[in-house]
């Protein structure tokens, strides 16, 4: 190795200690401002989740280690974290009563700084806190039928904790999140702009999703009608937002409140049902691979509906059975706005990866659409 090649490995070394050690004190910093008791003495990046930035933080007292969760709430996608932190406190709360037993390992608890539940840095970003549960894990594509099932039984269950919460404390943390009739119209609006020259790139995949739109108007048009009616929805009912004892791999809570709001159950169940059924990830390849499994679907409806069947009224009943196709052709509504618009929104590992999640959500809505018969018969099924 010559002395320049060592001089500049020398530096680059020095440069990514640097940065890693004024992160270290940057993050220690934030977490004394939630008065936590013990000292700081490790971080690591988790990369789960798409929208903020997520640590895992140790402390120790008393020679006890403690951990927690500190995020970084993504002020581009939340324009008022704020009320955000409000919804969510507000929500936890009421779940606490509802629980009134070993709530530590049952619902999620963060931590107050000063009067509130977050701490603004000298950039005004938003930092939150919250207890880690210890002995927990997620899963993103199960194929375990039995993690299905607890899956939807937690997110049915969520639904029956907050059945009676009162919808006026709840703030729409993004306006019109799941109004598929909107985001078809931005859809529109960013091809027509093309401000990033992609519009050639995904004519085949525009011309599907226009040639679909009639299933952007389905809930909303019963919403308008007032046909079905409003809940708390959680808006983001992935399987990885559900956390699952280690050992015994029962669910233990619903995380990732930052988007629950007022909607319907559509949304929650058939988001869950796009995301839990799918045979392959959101951004998979090779769309070959990307099948619905009715085994999973099975196993979900009898979690969810399980917990839900004795509070949903006969309108959401008979229209539950077009919410996976519906929630599967908005977000790949969604992807490809993101990827026209210069991925804004959602996180990308390299430049075509909203464009590869969007042709895979495509993909999955004709499998889904394939299986309409049998995704209404499962529904009677546990109904």
């Amino acid at each position: 190795m010559t002395l320049r090649n060592f001089a500049r490995l020398f530096f680059d070394i020095y440069y990514a200690i640097s940065i890693i050690y004024n992160m270290f004190k940057k993050i220690a910093f934030i977490c004394q401002n939630f008065n936590i008791k013990g000292e700081f003495v490790k971080f690591e990046c988790l990369k789960e989740g798409n929208i903020n930035q997520t640590f895992l933080v140790t402390f120790i007292e008393n020679k006890q280690i403690r951990r927690y969760v500190l995020q970084k709430i993504n002020s581009y996608v939340f324009k008022n974290p704020e009320k955000l932190m409000e919804n969510i406190i507000s929500v936890t709360n009421h779940i606490k009563n509802k629980i009134k037993y070993d709530t530590y390992r049952h619902v999620l608890e963060f931590l107050p700084c000063k009067n509130e539940y977050y701490y603004i840095d000298n950039q005004c970003n938003y930092w939150r806190i919250y207890k880690f549960i210890n002995n927990s894990v997620t899963f993103n594509n199960p194929e375990c039928l039995d993690i299905v099932y607890e899956a939807g039984y937690q997110f049915g269950k969520f639904q029956c904790y907050l059945n009676d919460f009162d919808l006026t404390k709840l703030y729409p943390t993004i306006k019109d999140f799941h109004n598929t009739k909107i985001r078809y119209k931005n859809l529109i609006f960013s091809a027509f702009k093309n401000s990033n020259n992609r519009l050639e790139r995904v004519k085949d995949q525009l011309s599907y999703l226009i040639s679909r739109k009639n299933l952007a108007s389905y809930y909303i048009d019963l919403i308008e009608r007032g046909d079905i009616p409003f809940r708390v929805t959680h808006n983001d009912t992935k399987c990885n937002n559900v956390l699952f004892d280690i050992n015994t791999k029962k669910s233990l809570t619903v995380i990732d409140l930052d988007t629950v709001m007022k909607g319907i159950i559509g949304y929650d169940f058939g988001d869950s049902a796009r995301s839990i059924c799918s045979t392959c990830d959101e951004d998979e390849l090779d769309t070959s691979k990307i099948d619905f499994d009715i085994k999973r679907f099975d196993s979900f409806c009898n979690g969810f509906l399980s917990q839900t069947k004795d509070i949903l009224t006969l309108n959401e009943k008979t229209t539950l059975y077009l919410a996976p196709a519906v929630m599967c052709y908005e977000l790949a509504v969604r992807f490809l706005t993101d990827y026209l618009d210069g991925d804004l929104y959602f996180k990308c590992d390299y430049l075509e990866h909203n464009f590869d999640r969007a042709k895979a959500q495509i993909a999955l809505l004709k499998k889904i659409e394939d299986k309409n018969e049998l995704i209404q018969n499962t529904i009677k099924k546990y109904l």
